[in-house]
């Protein structure tokens, strides 16, 4: 018998005690599969949130992008949507994994940054619609259609990610 490091034998014990993500849906617990659905409606919750802040903002400007609840509602699904399918992407295949671009990282990597990109930027974008609402300071028409047009793109890169992730694990 031999003798694992004290790092390798902690790192063991740890793994067997995970939470295995990448286990299919019906092998999951009952409390497992509650706890996701949770997770991912918090998290939609969020998107939502960041589409109404920018809304508003936008709203408030002398830009008339936004001239209608369903405008804003529009916005609001949007962004759950990313939030929804950008976050919290499933594994990808190992074949997947193993493709390196230039020694940069693998795909799934490239997917990953897609995703945390997106995220990054829309939630950037949210923060600065919200800082403009509390300080009460109207935003001109450039910097409105800056504050949508990255909020925009930022919820497009998260879509993307994670229809990329989910299109990926079907194919291979």
């Amino acid at each position: 018998m031999f003798d694992l490091g004290q790092d390798e034998l902690l790192r063991t014990r740890y793994s067997r005690n995970m939470v295995k993500r990448h286990e299919t849906w019906r092998m999951r617990s009952p409390f497992s599969r509650f706890a996701h659905v949770v997770e991912r409606t918090g998290l939609a919750l969020t998107g939502g949130a960041c589409g109404l802040f920018v809304a508003a903002h936008i709203a408030r400007s002398d830009f008339s992008l936004i001239g209608s609840g369903a405008a804003i509602l529009g916005m609001m699904i949007y962004g759950a949507s990313g939030f929804y399918l950008g976050i919290d992407l499933p594994p990808a295949p190992q074949k997947l994994q193993e493709l390196s671009l230039r020694g940069l990282g693998s795909r799934a990597d490239a997917v990953e940054l897609l995703s945390a990109a997106g995220t990054f930027l829309t939630a950037v974008v949210a923060v600065i619609a919200v800082s403009s609402i509390i300080l009460d300071d109207v935003a001109r028409p450039h910097g409105a259609m800056a504050v949508f047009l990255g909020w925009a793109l930022g919820a497009s890169m998260q879509i993307a990610a994670g229809i990329i992730a989910r299109t990926r694990t079907h194919i291979s």
